[in-house]
């Protein structure tokens, strides 16, 4: 398996492997491309946005500045919404549903490190040069989601359909459809019923 391959199926890999390296500069790049165009800049945008987000539905807009890690490994849904300061560590495949709406300040980060201390450090090639070993796990959102201000939704995580993520959470657990979670650590409130229309 190559290092791409082993870190998309959530196993240890090496981040400094070249196709992996490549594709993040590369992201990195279009991101800060994107970032540097201004909002009626409309078709420089589209260009850039095609691809750092390949996989994007009808309706895609991203309010710069923004920070995609790879960003071909996020898959969003029509009339995905991200607002200013919207980062995607998308070590392991991001999927979004439709109309899924994100405050500003949110983090997806599927990026993981090991607990053990031994495990996580630095090690060096014969050459000298350093590289770490990582995994990561996958994000799953489902559709009609709202995802409010400061949210950060960690790796593993699955946020059902017509939820609602209160500001300022960090969502370390699955949250069910219909359901209204805040909170650090996030937690499911109530379920959001017909009454809420």
């Amino acid at each position: 398996m190559t290092e791409k391959e082993k870190m998309l199926k959530g196993e240890p890999y090496d981040p400094t492997d070249k196709e992996l390296t490549d594709l993040r500069i590369q992201a990195h790049r279009l991101s800060k491309e994107y970032n540097d165009t201004l909002e009626t800049e409309e078709k420089a945008r589209a260009s850039i946005l095609d691809k750092l987000l390949p996989n994007k539905g009808k309706g895609t807009f991203l309010q710069s500045p923004v920070q995609f890690d790879y960003g071909v490994f996020t898959s969003v849904g029509e009339n995905f919404y991200a607002n200013f300061n919207f980062t995607v560590l998308d070590t392991c495949p991001i999927t979004i549903g439709n109309n899924v709406f994100f405050g500003p300040n949110c983090t997806l980060a599927t990026a993981l490190h090991f607990f053990d201390p031994v495990k996580r450090r630095m090690r060096y090639r014969e050459d000298g040069t350093p590289y770490d070993i990582e995994f990561g796990k996958p994000i799953k959102i489902g559709n009609d989601c709202w995802i409010a201000s400061n949210v950060v939704i960690c790796g593993g995580v699955t946020i059902g359909d017509n939820c609602v993520i209160g500001a300022g959470s960090v969502v370390t657990r699955d949250i069910p459809s219909n359901s209204l979670a805040a909170g650090n650590p996030c937690r499911v409130i109530r379920e959001i019923t017909e009454e809420d229309n």
